[in-house]
Parts: C-alpha cells; sequence; structure tokens
C-alpha cells in the first residue's frame, strides 16, 4: 500500500511550482523595486524642502492679512487711548503715543490699497 507521502507528494507539486516561480520572481524584481523606493523618499524629500511660487504666494498673503489684522487693532486701541487722554488720563496719553509708533513701524510693511 502506498504511503500517505507518496499519494501527498503528487498533489502539491503544482501549488508549489507557483510558489517557486513566484519567489523567484519577487527574488529577480527586488532591486528594482528597492531602487523605485529610493527614488521615490528622494523625491518626496525634495518636494519637503522646495516651496512651490503658489504655497509662497499664500504664506506672503497669510503674514500680510496678518499684519493688516494687528494694525487695526492698534489703531482701535490708538483711538480708544486718545479719547480718554483728552478727557484728561495721562497714563492714556502715553499708551496713545507707544501705540502711535508701533502703529507707524508697521506701517512701511503693510501694502498700501487706494481706496480703503
Amino acid at each position: 500500500m502506498p504511503s500517505i507521502r507518496s499519494l501527498i507528494l503528487p498533489l502539491t507539486l503544482p501549488m508549489l511550482g507557483g510558489c517557486v516561480a513566484k519567489t523567484a520572481l519577487d527574488v529577480a524584481t527586488a532591486p528594482v523595486r528597492a531602487a523605485s523606493t529610493a527614488v521615490n523618499t528622494t523625491g518626496d524629500a525634495y518636494d519637503r524642502v522646495t516651496v512651490s511660487d503658489s504655497e509662497r504666494d499664500q504664506r506672503r498673503g497669510r503674514e500680510v492679512r496678518q499684519r493688516e489684522e494687528r494694525l487695526g487693532k492698534m489703531e482701535r486701541n490708538y483711538r480708544k487711548a486718545q479719547r480718554k487722554c483728552l478727557r484728561g488720563n495721562n497714563q492714556a496719553c502715553e499708551e496713545a503715543g507707544r501705540l502711535h509708533n508701533q502703529m507707524v513701524g508697521l506701517m512701511p510693511s503693510v501694502p498700501y490699497e487706494p481706496g480703503k
């Protein structure tokens, strides 16, 4: 009577053939896949280091808006301090002078827009 091994071996050979072929293919293509990954990694690092024109424009626009907001807040506080100063509050007069100096320093970095 044939042993169980002798019956199982012929049945598993077709399955092993595909397995061996797949392994051989994987081994043969591994260097290509590794090189491809290395190139993609280099490209990703390059993308992270460089800044596109649109990203630069967005950053500049955001910085300008932040300066405009800061200048607007200073102007409101300056007007408030001026009103208090006119009522005789000396501390408010000092605050108004300090805010005015800050606004004068900030104005050159805020673009001029006619009609605003």
